[in-house]
C-alpha cells in the first residue's frame, strides 16, 4: 500500500513525560593504562555524545517526520544536564516553552559506557550509570506543570504522553487531567510502563508484558486479540497493543486488526523502538490517517530504527519511503 508521507507535515503535536538526557561515553581501551592509585583500569574516554532519551526521544522522532509543529512538556533539574536537554530539544526545532524547570529536582539521565578495544568492530557496553528522582514532585511544580499541560492541549492535534518513572512528572493529578482531556475530544496517546490501566478516554499503546499487568496475569501476554479488545472497552477509545517481531494489534469499537511487523534481518538494538513506534503513530494520527494504518507506519519507522545500533535512533522521512519500499 502506498502512504502520502507529505502529509506528515499537517500535524501539531504535545510530548508531556519524564524527558531524560541520554550521554554516551566512548572509551578506547587500548590507551588505558593500569592506575598507580587503585588495581583498575581506568577508561580513557574519546569521545561524548549527547541525545534526548525517554520522552526526548519521542520529540527526537517526531522532529524527523517534520510535522508542523512539536511540544514539548516536562519537568528538569536546574542542573547542566538539564541545561544540555533544552538545548538539544531546541535546537531539534521543539517548541520547549512547555518545560518547567526546578531546582530540586534532577534531570532525568542515562548514562551509557562503551569500551572498545583493538577489534573496532566490537563493543561493550557497561552498566549504565543512573541520575533519576526518588521522591514526588512538588505541589507548587505539580501545578506550573498543569497550567503547561492546558496551555498546549489548545494548540495540538495530538497529546503523546510518556509515563515511564516512579517518580516522573505524570502525578495523579496530571494523569486526571490528561484523562479529562482526552473526554474532551482530544486524541491522547499514552505510553505508561507501569500505570497504563490507571488511564482512561485515552488511546493506550502498552506492549504485550505491559497490557497483561493490567489484568493481573488473568490475561496472558500472547492473547494479543484479547488484550486490545479489553483495553479498548476498558478506555472507551481504541488500543495497541505492540507485540515486537508480530507487528502490534488495533482494537477500535472492539474490532481488532493485526498489523504485521516488517521483516528486518542482521543484528539489531531495540532500545527506543517504542519510542519511535509512539511519535510516527501520534504524527500519522494528526495527519489524518486512520488508526491502522498509522500503526502500520509505526512498524515501518521501527523497523528502520532497531538498525540503527548502541543509540536511540531515528527515523526520517525518506528512511521510513524508503522502508515502505
Amino acid at each position: 500500500m502506498k502512504y502520502d508521507l507529505g502529509k506528515l507535515g499537517k500535524g501539531r503535536i504535545g510530548v508531556i513525560g519524564d524527558f531524560c538526557l541520554d550521554v554516551y561515553w566512548h572509551a578506547d581501551m587500548t590507551k588505558s593504562e593500569l592506575s598507580r592509585e587503585t588495581p583498575h583500569f581506568p577508561l580513557p574516554i574519546v569521545q561524548e555524545r549527547l541525545s534526548p532519551g525517554g520522552a526526548g526521544n519521542v520529540v527526537a522522532n517526531l522532529l524527523a517526520l517534520k510535522p508542523k509543529k512539536v511540544n514539548a512538556i516536562g519537568v528538569f533539574g536546574a542542573d547542566w544536564r538539564g541545561a544540555a536537554l533544552k538545548d538539544l530539544l531546541k535546537k531539534g526545532g521543539a517548541d520547549i516553552s512547555g518545560v518547567v524547570t526546578d531546582p530540586d529536582r534532577v534531570t532525568n539521565t542515562y548514562i551509557k559506557p562503551l569500551r572498545k578495544g583493538y577489534a573496532d568492530n566490537v563493543v561493550y557496553e557497561d552498566p549504565r550509570l543512573d541520575f533519576t528522582n526518588y521522591g514526588p514532585l512538588a505541589a507548587a511544580t505539580e501545578a506550573k506543570l498543569q497550567k503547561a499541560l492546558d496551555a498546549v492541549a489548545k494548540k495540538v492535534d495530538v497529546l503523546c504522553v510518556c509515563d515511564q518513572m516512579p517518580f516522573g512528572c505524570i502525578t495523579e493529578a496530571i494523569r486526571e487531567r490528561i484523562c479529562a482531556l482526552g473526554e474532551s475530544g482530544l486524541t491522547v496517546i499514552v505510553d505508561s510502563r507501569d500505570r497504563i490501566g490507571l488511564y482512561s478516554n485515552v488511546i493506550v499503546k502498552p506492549n504485550e508484558i505491559e497490557a497483561s499487568r493490567v489484568f493481573k496475569g488473568k490475561v496472558k501476554p500472547t492473547d494479543f486479540e484479547k488484550l486490545a479488545k479489553l483495553l479498548d472497552i476498558r478506555t472507551d477509545r481504541p488500543a495497541i497493543v505492540t507485540a515486537g517481531e508480530k507487528g502490534c494489534y488495533v482494537s477500535e469499537d472492539a474490532h481488532v486488526t493485526h498489523v504485521p511487523a516488517y521483516k528486518v534481518t542482521g543484528e539489531i538494538d531495540f532500545c527506543g523502538a517504542g519510542d519511535t513506534f509512539l511519535s510516527c503513530l501520534a504524527c500519522a494520527t494528526a495527519a489524518g490517517f486512520p488508526l491502522t494504518d498509522a500503526a502500520a507506519l509505526a512498524c515501518a519507522a521501527s523497523a528502520v530504527t532497531i538498525k540503527k545500533l548502541k543509540t536511540t535512533g531515528t527515523a526520517t522521512r525518506a528512511e521510513l519511503a524508503a522502508r515502505l519500499a
